[in-house]
């Protein structure tokens, strides 16, 4: 009786260790699992493509690996909101990137407590809209794995990997994942398969 008791004992302590150890996203190359921070900036109201929106497309895809990996959600957001109306929030976003400006951010998240970091942020001419350069420039990401992923029309993460890059300086970047705006609000299921596909490849 007393073997049987010790036999289950020990099959429960197996189970409970291996739910914990899923419970965080974890790296190849150690054994033990990381901190995972998941940071976005998305912006709701009149997108390209799909209309009036509720919920911005990159907090879709946010929330996807947030869920996948356990990490800690947290959204970028500017103290002054950009404009519903998608042609006025085009021409601000355009102004911002030719001055180079850093819009106030409301709130922060200790990125220094993090090992991982997923960034990310919808394709503004070409670029991250710079309210991201100006949660980036508040942090010390020497030591961090960074992570981006974009949502976009057609352009892709548009070399945003290397200006992340330059930007946080002692990171390293890992490869990026770009999915359409359209994608993420219209399916759903096939934007979470894709999310799931390249967690994998960047999880080898």
């Amino acid at each position: 009786m007393k073997n049987v008791i010790s036999i289950l004992t020990m099959l429960c302590a197996c189970v409970f260790t291996s739910h914990a150890q899923g419970s965080k996203f974890q790296t190849t190359d150690m054994e033990e699992s990381k901190k995972v921070l998941v940071a976005f900036f998305s912006r709701t109201g009149e997108n390209y493509a799909v209309g009036n929106i509720s919920k911005g497309n990159t907090h879709i895809i946010a929330e996807m690996i947030a869920n996948e990996t356990k990490g800690k959600l947290f959204q970028i957001e500017t103290v002054k909101p950009y404009p519903d109306e998608y042609e006025a929030c085009v021409d601000i976003a355009k102004a911002e990137k030719e001055n180079d400006a850093r819009p106030e951010v409301k709130g922060d998240v200790k990125v220094e407590d993090y090992d991982v970091i997923f960034l990310g942020y919808p394709n503004w001419w070409g670029d991250m809209p710079m309210a991201v350069y100006t949660f980036i420039e508040k942090h010390d990401w020497n030591g961090k794995t960074v992570i981006p992923f974009c949502t976009h029309e057609g352009s892709g993460l548009s070399g945003t990997e290397r200006k992340l890059k330059d930007a946080s300086k002692g990171a390293t970047v890992s490869e990026g994942l770009a999915i359409k705006g359209t994608t993420a609000q219209n399916s759903q299921p096939q934007a979470l398969k894709t999310v799931q596909t390249w967690l994998k490849k960047v999880n080898k």
